[in-house]
C-alpha cells in the first residue's frame, strides 16, 4: 500500500459519520451484574423510591434497574463493587432492623428502612448507596432509552418530554402549540439498544 493510498483511505474514513460506524457495529448483549436476589432487592428499593401510581409507571416498570445494570457493566464498571456492597448493606440493614430482606418486607417496612437510611439512622455506607442509586434511578427513568432504561419512552411520557428534535418548523415554534411526542432516541433507535 502506498502512502497516497493510506492518506486517501484515512481521509475517506474521516468523513464517514460516527453514527454509521456505531450502527454497523453489532451491539453486545448487556453483561449481567446482579444475581436474581440482588435484582429483587434493587427492584424493591427502586419501586419504593418511585412506585407506580395513578399518574403513571414506577421506576421498575420504566426499567431503571436495567439501566443501572447496563451502566455498571459499561462505563460505571469501576463503581460496580461499591454499588453491590451498598446494595448488600441495605439488605443487611433491612434484615437486622425489620427481620427480613428488603424485597420480602411489606411496603410500610420497606419505607421505614429507606427513611432510616435517608435520615442517617442506618449505617453510613447505606446512605452513600441511597444517594447513588437514586441518581442512577432518575437517569434510568428519564434518560435516552439508548442507554438501557426509559422503556417504551415511558419516562419521557411521564414528564411530557416530546423527545429530541433535530429540526423544527415555524408552526412548532409558535407559543401554545402542543408538541407531539417524537418517541425516538437521539441515537436513532426507537427503544432499547441493549
Amino acid at each position: 500500500m502506498t502512502r497516497r493510498t493510506v492518506i486517501a483511505t484515512a481521509a475517506t474514513a474521516a468523513f464517514v459519520p460516527v453514527g454509521a460506524i456505531r450502527s454497523a457495529a453489532q451491539t453486545p448483549a448487556p453483561q449481567r451484574i446482579f444475581s436474581p436476589e440482588q435484582k429483587r432487592t434493587l427492584e424493591a428499593f427502586l419501586e419504593r423510591l418511585c412506585p407506580k401510581d395513578e399518574l403513571g409507571p414506577g421506576a421498575v416498570e420504566i426499567g431503571a434497574q436495567d439501566y443501572i445494570e447496563v451502566q455498571l457493566g459499561d462505563y460505571l464498571a469501576p463503581e460496580k463493587q461499591t454499588f453491590l456492597d451498598g446494595l448488600a448493606a441495605v439488605d443487611a440493614y433491612a434484615r437486622t432492623s425489620q427481620g427480613s430482606g428488603l424485597a420480602d418486607l411489606s411496603a410500610e417496612k420497606q419505607d421505614q428502612v429507606l427513611t432510616d437510611i435517608d435520615s442517617g439512622k442506618a449505617p453510613q455506607n447505606t446512605r452513600a448507596f441511597f444517594n447513588r442509586a437514586r441518581r442512577l434511578m432518575l437517569e434510568g427513568m428519564f434518560g435516552d432509552p439508548h442507554y438501557g432504561g426509559n422503556k417504551n419512552f415511558a419516562g419521557w411520557d411521564l414528564i411530557r418530554y416530546p423527545g429530541p428534535r433535530l429540526a423544527t418548523s415555524p408552526d412548532l415554534q409558535k407559543m401554545g402549540v402542543a408538541i407531539q411526542p417524537y418517541r425516538r432516541s437521539a441515537w436513532g433507535n426507537d427503544g432499547h439498544n441493549h
